[in-house]
């Protein structure tokens, strides 16, 4: 991961999940509760209206039109113009209704049934109707559309239908377990406005028009996105104490890709909230003009292998290559120490986790790691790089990232005699390489509410999406299809216990961590809360003028 953390997107981090700013670490459904952890700042005084509340970004979102995005960056800046049809209680865990009114399934589970509210408008006046939803959803999952994350998530419905403008009904294609989920996300399912789709053509993604708190004003190239306050907005979720606009009148995030630039940026008032590194929160805490919000990531920090690379197609590579880490050393240099280490695809606190790969999984094992290399006719060759057929175990790691974990994960791998050469690139970069399949190795990261996300990474239909490394295993492939398709918990959990084992048997991925993500909140804002995903709420911040 991109060892600095921000916000929250759905998936992908790369590498994925650390753009945001404060990295959304998932909670779970109400089957799967997960502790909630931190510290939100201080009142003082009375809430007043006006001001700007300035958050740093170490990323630049690519697009703002959520079907045509894989990037947390532009998660950030999505889920705060925009709503969902369902919200999850961030006390509670429960799930209520938000831009549906009510909702209802079916006995068989397959058809789904919403009131849309009345009353609610797009940015650009449009009124949201159950239309907009059809027309949203019928375009994410449109061929032509090549939606990378939100297409596939709705693929299980076969049909929808708004027969009046308050009646949205989904027909599924089959029972669906992670559906549920999606639907409470609104960087994943808002309603996307057809007027402005219409208006600005290939545009839209500079020109966003949602239902939420936040209006789109301005994007900066290279600098900033402003948002500003939406007057109109009075349909906020039903445990939000705050149901009108916000208090603030700008919401101004700035794009900081270096570490450095970020904590000076903090120190000297320009930006109000951002996320630091674990090395930087004993000093924030301590330091009285800040409060720091922190939460342990609800996913899993890992390697991804490309199985089109001839040397990673020999399980016994990929296997010593998962034994050669040290993952509590590459966490005591990136985290300090915060983190747990990681040995299968499932984080800890998630629904279908099993406790078992903690023993199955492959230790850290140095000898055991050159055994199977040699097994597999890698010979130690010139300045201790293994060999085999006159050419050198050389391997590319391809990375976002910036931070000692990489020159470590470097060092442990050249001592069981394999070189790897890494190549930095922007995160935009990273993903589009990465999914053309043009890399050997990449650092990637996730945070989820449910374990259905593993489909996106592994499934065999995801090739060219999120399943960078190619993976076709028709076993897993029907786990994976039969995971979304079976409602009873018990059952699923068994389902995803055999899905694990699968591919840490198999070794597609070098899981290492799962961390802890802080987020430092100058005292001059108030309100801040973290959600039931840890994505930063606003909807109660208010701040000294």
């Amino acid at each position: 991961m991109e060892k600095r953390r921000n916000f929250r997107g759905r998936i992908w981090y790369v590498s994925l999940v650390c753009l945001l700013l404060l990295a959304a670490i998932g909670c779970s459904q109400s089957a799967s509760p997960a502790a909630q952890e931190g510290t939100q700042p201080e009142g003082g005084g009375e809430p007043k209206a006006g001001g700007t509340i300035t958050l740093g970004l170490s990323a630049e979102p690519d697009t703002l039109d959520i079907h045509k995005t894989n990037m947390s960056a532009s998660e950030v800046v999505t889920r705060l113009i925009g709503g969902a049809l369902l919200s999850t209680d961030p006390e509670t865990k429960e799930i209520k209704p938000y831009l549906a009114e009510s909702y209802s399934i079916s006995d068989d589970q397959k058809t789904w049934t919403f009131k849309i509210r009345s009353g609610v408008t797009f940015h650009d006046g449009t009124p949201l109707t159950a239309a907009s939803f059809k027309a949203t959803y019928e375009r994410a999952m449109a061929p032509e559309t090549a939606s990378p994350g939100v297409g596939p998530l709705l693929s299980v419905i076969e049909k929808i239908s708004a027969p009046d403008d308050k009646t949205l009904i989904l027909q599924l294609k089959e029972p669906s377990a992670p559906l549920l989920s999606y639907l409470i996300q609104p960087n994943v399912t808002q309603p996307l406005s057809m007027t402005a789709i219409e208006k600005y053509g290939k545009e839209y993604g500079r020109n966003p028009a949602g239902v939420g708190p936040w209006k789109f004003e301005s994007w900066k190239t290279g600098e900033s996105i402003t948002l500003v306050r939406n007057e109109a907005y009075k349909w906020a979720e039903p445990f939000a104490k705050v149901q009108g606009p916000p208090m603030p009148d700008k919401l101004v995030i700035k794009f900081i890709k270096d570490t450095q630039t970020t904590i000076a940026a903090l120190e000297s008032g320009s930006i109000d909230i951002a996320s630091i590194s674990a090395k930087e929160v004993k000093d924030y805490r301590s330091n009285g003009k800040f409060e720091v919000l922190e939460a342990t990531k609800l996913g899993v920090n890992f390697i991804q292998m490309n199985l089109e690379n001839e040397i990673l197609q020999d399980l016994r590579v990929r296997q010593a290559l998962n034994m050669a880490l040290n993952k509590k050393a590459i966490i005591q240099a990136d985290q300090q120490g915060e983190g747990e280490s990681a040995f299968g695809p499932l984080p800890r606190k998630m629904f279908g986790y099993d406790p078992a790969v903690e023993t199955y999984g492959y230790p850290f094992n140095v000898e055991g790691a050159k055994k199977l290399l040699e097994d597999a006719g890698w010979m130690t060759g010139a300045g201790g790089i293994r060999e085999k057929d006159g050419k050198p175990l050389s391997l590319q790691l391809l990375t976002a990232m910036n931070t000692q974990g990489i020159p470590l994960i470097q060092s442990m791998l050249k001592d069981i005699g394999v070189e790897i050469k890494v190549q930095n690139a922007e995160l935009g970069s990273v993903l589009d390489l990465s999914a053309k399949g043009q890399f050997d190795l990449n650092v990637l990261g996730y945070t989820d509410l449910d374990p259905d996300i593993l489909y996106l990474f592994m499934h065999s239909s995801q090739i060219g999406g999120l399943n960078h490394s190619h993976i076709q295993n028709p076993q897993l492939d029907a786990l994976l299809e039969k995971s979304r398709t079976v409602v009873d918990p018990v059952q699923r959990q068994q389902i995803f216990t055999e899905i694990q084992k699968i591919a840490v048997e198999q070794a597609y991925w070098i899981p290492y961590s799962e961390e802890k993500t802080f987020l430092a909140v100058n005292k001059r804002v108030h309100g801040i809360k973290l959600d039931a995903m840890y994505g930063i709420m606003l909807g109660e911040s208010w701040v000294d003028l």
